[in-house]
């Protein structure tokens, strides 16, 4: 598993030497060893190394990564160039087509959001080939919640951008009356329409950094 770097080994330094994170460590090691898995162990943190604490401005949550070849790379939602955009991001650019009116790219990588403090975190940061949240229940939620209270502690306004059932769990660890805290359904085909189209989460989210004196995020990926 590649090593966790710079400001965000600093503020997690406590989770390494916990039993849980022992287990999770050598189970991750051990899947690479026998198994296809994504992402490249090389990608794993990348949400973190893209986005240092520091600059964190805005929280999306997914859940696991993609699992299928050369998708996952280490940032929620987002694919690298030369693969097709998947379904739900497909909606999350309709929606920011509809509530910003920017155009819809071709590709599916979101590295620049990434680079101007999206922090694009999944729950879930391994998973095996071609078998869905089959990395589950091995640690990496402990993780990741730890990630969520960092960020929660900083003592500045932050956004996040909770969608689906998964994510929304995650709202009552948010309490820092600093953050907005923005849910809805998932942008999943399945749930859409149910609360994510219209959802004008994306506006309201740079109307939020706006009013506090925070640059807000240029979300139009470009062709």
């Amino acid at each position: 598993m590649a090593a966790l770097t710079g400001e965000w080994r600093e503020a997690l330094s406590g989770e390494f030497n916990k039993p849980y994170y022992k287990a999770l460590y050598q189970f991750v090691y051990e899947e690479y060893k026998t198994r296809q898995i994504y992402p490249p162990s090389g990608d794993i943190f990348n949400a973190m190394h893209f986005t240092p604490l520091s600059e964190v401005r805005v929280v999306i949550l997914g859940q696991d990564p993609y699992h299928e070849e050369n998708q996952a790379h280490g940032l929620a939602f987002s694919v690298p160039k030369g693969q097709p955009v998947p379904p739900s991001l497909k909606n999350i650019y309709k929606e920011l087509h509809s509530d910003l009116g920017l155009s819809i790219p071709r590709h599916g990588y979101l590295k620049k959001w990434a680079d101007q403090g999206v922090l694009l975190l999944n729950t879930v940061l391994t998973v095996r080939a071609g078998q869905a949240a089959s990395h589950r229940g091995r640690g990496w939620e402990q993780f990741t919640d730890a990630i969520i209270r960092e960020v929660n502690r900083q003592d500045r306004p932050i956004v996040y951008l909770l969608w689906g059932s998964h994510a929304k769990e995650k709202a009552p660890m948010i309490d820092n009356p600093k953050h907005l805290v923005l849910t809805s359904a998932h942008p999943s085909p399945l749930s859409a329409n149910k609360g994510f189209f219209g959802n004008h989460h994306f506006s309201r989210c740079n109307e939020f950094l706006k009013e506090h004196g925070i640059k807000p995020i240029d979300w139009q990926i470009e062709d």
